[in-house]
């Protein structure tokens, strides 16, 4: 393998305004496709090669689809129909405002106009223990590091003869009650109804239980009253027990210990209790409230004219959204375009115009025919039309007809069988004790992935 001080970034010079995207996302994809063309060279730098639909990735934990149904190739995207568009799988370490460059593993690239679109990480709000033992669920790896966990979970427990440590595996804690801890403790359900049974027929599934636990007064705190009350009873009608107003103390792999005093042994946590901004180093601090970058109605960054957040990791406050637009695919998808506008404006030296969020409404899917959805209007729907709208929106905002085909012909599959096809443990999950050491020599592969 090679060594990273015999790379480079390896991007041309140019007189063209150089526009450097870090992030793959929704709001960067939508940004670097708007700028093609003879006017600006696009560098977009990312972790990893592909863009994902990151709102599909409980199904890939429940063994419901694989990851590259959810999941498209960044060079694919942005083929040679794309004029002067350059991507570079590598990883952004920092950014200098004032030499106006971003520091990679690999050497610094100058930039005209800098975009931060990073979106989020999880936020453990400091607990250490639980960041330590828990199962966070933002990134295609950790999806498969959860569903390796659960199958495990499952196989130790048919095989075990204590019963107190074959409850235990048979407990499962999700944290946080937002969307993606509602699906995923509704697709966990209907597995121990549907699916489990038939794999395991020497387990009691009737003891398999499942904790959805909750900070606020209600589930699905980000949408409507309407929606967490249809939602509660959809979650309470499949048997998952919901506990609200309540927070973890401690979790040692082991032991869920509440800041009631409660404790649940299990060896499953999925931690989707919070998210903070991916921010990068160089930021000034004063830049960032709340784990988000501020940025101005233009999406700039205060004080920083050349350089833009957007998406989940930018906060723009607005009279409607005081707290910065909800961290969803949208406000990114719209910021992306609409960023594209104005660099255009600016390159003929027009003014910006200012971004005005269009809230498209908010979904979430709690089983088979049980979905809930606010739409603008106030219109708050549930049960078979929400759900029938929660799969049209899904498969619209997929990336690519073959992801798109992928997905509903799984679900088309699921719904008339209830079989899940993906209950594979290709990568056996080992939980490290210890956090690895940093290599004493960098090499592509160690650290760009």
């Amino acid at each position: 393998m090679l060594k990273f001080d015999k790379l480079s970034l390896n991007i041309p010079e140019t007189n063209k305004p150089r526009v450097v995207i870090i992030g793959g996302g929704f709001g960067g994809i939508n940004l670097a496709k708007r700028l093609n063309g003879r006017d600006f060279q696009v560098v977009m730098f990312d972790k990893q090669n592909y863009h994902g639909f990151w709102p599909l990735l409980y199904q890939v934990a429940t063994a419901g689809l694989e990851p590259d149904a959810i999941a498209e190739p960044l060079r694919k995207m942005f083929d040679e129909d794309y004029e002067d568009f350059h991507f570079r799988l590598v990883r952004v370490t920092g950014v200098n405002p004032a030499a106006k460059t971003v520091q990679t593993l690999i050497g610094e690239l100058r930039y005209d106009h800098l975009v931060i679109a990073t979106g989020t990480k999880p936020n453990f709000f400091g607990n250490k223990e639980v960041q330590k033992y828990s199962f966070p669920l933002k990134t295609v790896p950790e999806a498969l590091n959860l569903r390796s966990q659960l199958l495990q979970s499952f196989e130790q427990a048919s095989i075990t003869k204590d019963p107190d440590t074959r409850q235990s595996l048979l407990n499962f804690v999700i944290v946080g009650a937002g969307p993606t801890g509602v699906e995923l403790a509704g697709s966990l359900a209907e597995m121990r109804k549907h699916v489990l049974p038939g794999d395991y027929p020497g387990l009691d599934f009737s003891k398999m239980n499942i904790y959805l636990i909750e900070g606020m007064d209600r589930v699905l705190p980000p949408m409507s009253p309407e929606a967490s009350e249809k939602t509660h009873k959809y979650l309470d009608s499949m048997g998952i027990a919901i506990k609200l107003k309540t927070l973890v103390d401690t979790y040692d792999g082991q032991l869920v210990k509440l800041k009631t005093g409660e404790t649940i042994p299990a060896h499953t946590l999925i931690w989707a209790a919070g998210v903070s901004g991916a921010l990068v180093e160089g930021i000034p601090a004063e830049t960032v409230e709340r784990g988000r970058i501020l940025v101005n109605e233009f999406n700039q960054v205060k004080g920083y004219p050349e350089i833009y957040a957007i998406g989940d990791v930018a906060m723009m406050k607005t009279e409607k959204f005081p707290n910065g637009h909800p961290g969803v695919a949208q406000p990114a998808i719209q910021q992306g375009k609409h960023l594209a506008k104005n660099l255009r404006r600016l390159l003929k030296n027009e003014k910006m115009e200012p971004f005005e969020y269009l809230d498209k409404g908010s979904l979430a899917i709690i089983g088979r025919n049980r979905a809930v959805a606010d739409l603008p209007g106030n219109i708050h729907l549930g049960g078979f039309l929400a759900w029938v709208i929660w799969l049209f929106i899904h498969i619209y905002y997929l990336i690519g007809f073959r992801s798109k085909l992928i997905v509903l012909s799984n679900w088309i599959y699921r719904f008339f069988t209830y079989e899940r096809g993906t209950r594979l443990i290709i990568r056996p999950f080992v939980r490290k004790e210890e956090p690895e050491k940093e290599p004493t020599q960098y090499v592509v592969g160690n650290e760009m992935g």
